[in-house]
């Protein structure tokens, strides 16, 4: 088992180092270039058209749910634990400029989210049931003329996103839900496991309509009320804000800011701002992964430019919005530097957030954090089981095993509360990154067709 654990820690870092990075950050580049800059050039419109009229209505085109249901439950499943733990990780493994190239990484992957979520859409099927199919499997079976590469891509990417469901969107969340009521409230791992269980049956069972139901109010919720405590925190270290955003900025540009010494350190950790602010960044809002494409899908609208407008500012408010604030209430607060005395040591990881925002709010603050963490990881849970079921779906092409998909993965939960899962994490982190190839190959091999569609909607608007 030990050997085991060390391969997967290995392939881990094999599959999410430099190539991968520079594949997802090349193919935002490349993509935000070839259409033009249309997705920074129309964010506020999409950010407008989100929350219109039309966003909200759930029949203005063929569809199951709203544009806006759409975007909450893509937004349940990426608002997670990466943006309270993963921001933490990142800043304390390279340094405040990380939250720069964290922010650089999101520039670019709102048009990689831009592209795969217009193709869901233009791609999509309907099954016997009526409901709406899509992603980046349906992209790649329905656009390719190789008929014999696009089935084996589109297989292995339902097959990895499957993985990943039960992995990353479902036992790594409920274990952070239990991890994190316990050491707030002492709360038993065991009840916490049961409670996610049932609240994730009670929820889950009634499909993507009951999800969005629930993600469409507890998204804008929780994040608001994070946000408010964010906020509430910078302005009780309002002294230090200026001073901790000329940190983070010369951290991530200035060599000399950074570290002091040989050379070869000031390399090494002007590198790992910007690999750890990336890494981060791509794993927070889960652009190019293919997963929001998913949950596009399924939204009621005639237009797929438009769709897919709305769907990248999921990646502002995960990443510009959410990380952002987070980053600077831990920069702001001076708790990088405090030693934890529970270790002896700096904090890391959730305790970071928590001090940062005890500096505020007192005990208030750290309990914040972990209720903030128990709903992020929860929400991710709902929006994780409709992304792999529409890949099992795809897999066994058929309807019959779908609730049966739901009740297994729900009492799955129960087992991720309760058990170790440094192997989980690991194993689904392999699979998060496997996702990306198919998805990413796709939208380089149709970028002609997403800056067509994209040039041909802007002139119509």
């Amino acid at each position: 088992m030990h050997s085991l654990f060390e391969f997967l820690i290995k392939l881990d870092n094999l599959v999410w180092g430099p190539p991968m990075l520079i594949l997802l950050m090349g193919t935002g580049i490349f993509l935000t270039i070839r259409t033009r800059f249309a997705a920074w050039k129309n964010l506020f419109y999409a950010i407008k058209c989100s929350f219109g009229a039309d966003s909200m209505n759930s029949k203005s085109g063929d569809g199951d749910i709203s544009p806006f249901s759409s975007l909450t439950t893509s937004l349940a499943a990426t608002i997670g634990t990466g943006n309270i733990v993963g921001v933490a990780t990142a800043i304390t493994a390279g340094g405040p400029g990380a939250i720069v190239w964290m922010l650089i990484s999101s520039a670019f992957g709102l048009t990689t989210r831009l592209a795969e979520c217009l193709l869901a859409v233009k791609y999509r099927e309907i099954n016997t049931q009526g409901e709406m199919c899509g992603g980046p499997m349906y992209t790649i079976k329905n656009a390719f003329k190789n008929k014999s590469a696009a089935k084996i891509l589109a297989w292995l990417f339902a097959l990895f996103t499957v993985i990943a469901s039960f992995g990353i969107g479902n036992m790594t969340q409920s274990n952070s839900v239990s991890e994190a009521l316990f050491t707030s409230f002492d709360i038993p791992k065991e009840i916490t496991g049961i409670a996610v269980t049932v609240l994730s049956l009670i929820i889950l069972v009634g499909g993507i309509k009951s999800i969005s139901k629930v993600t469409q109010y507890l998204v804008p919720f929780m994040s608001a009320a994070y946000i408010f405590m964010c906020v509430l925190v910078l302005w009780a270290n309002r002294e230090l804000l200026i001073p901790g955003i000329v940190l983070i900025i010369k951290s991530a540009f200035s060599v000399s800011a950074i570290s002091g010494g040989l050379c070869g350190n000031i390399t090494a950790a002007a590198f790992s701002a910007l690999r750890c602010g990336i890494a981060r960044g791509c794993f927070s809002n889960e652009a190019g992964m293919g997963s929001a494409a998913i949950s596009a899908a399924a939204a009621s609208t005639d237009s797929a430019a438009r769709q897919g407008y709305i769907s990248m500012t999921g990646v502002f408010w995960d990443t510009v919005v959410v990380c952002t604030i987070t980053g600077l209430c831990i920069v702001c607060s001076g708790s990088l530097v405090v030693i934890n005395p529970s270790t002896g040591q700096g904090y890391t990881g959730a305790a970071l957030t928590m001090a940062a925002f005890s500096t505020a709010l007192g005990s208030i603050g750290s309990t914040s954090v972990s209720i903030g963490i128990a709903l992020f990881a929860f929400s991710t849970i709902l929006g994780w089981e409709y992304f792999g079921e529409k890949a099992f779906e795809y897999l066994t092409k058929t309807q019959k095993y779908n609730y049966a998909y739901r009740i297994i993965f729900c009492l799955t939960a129960y087992s991720g509360a309760t058990l170790n899962l440094a192997l989980v994490w690991s194993f689904s982190d392999i699979a998060n990154a496997l996702m990306c190839l198919p998805n990413l190959l796709c939208l380089i091999v149709l970028n002609k067709e997403v800056a067509c569609e994209l040039k041909d909607f802007d002139s119509k608007k």
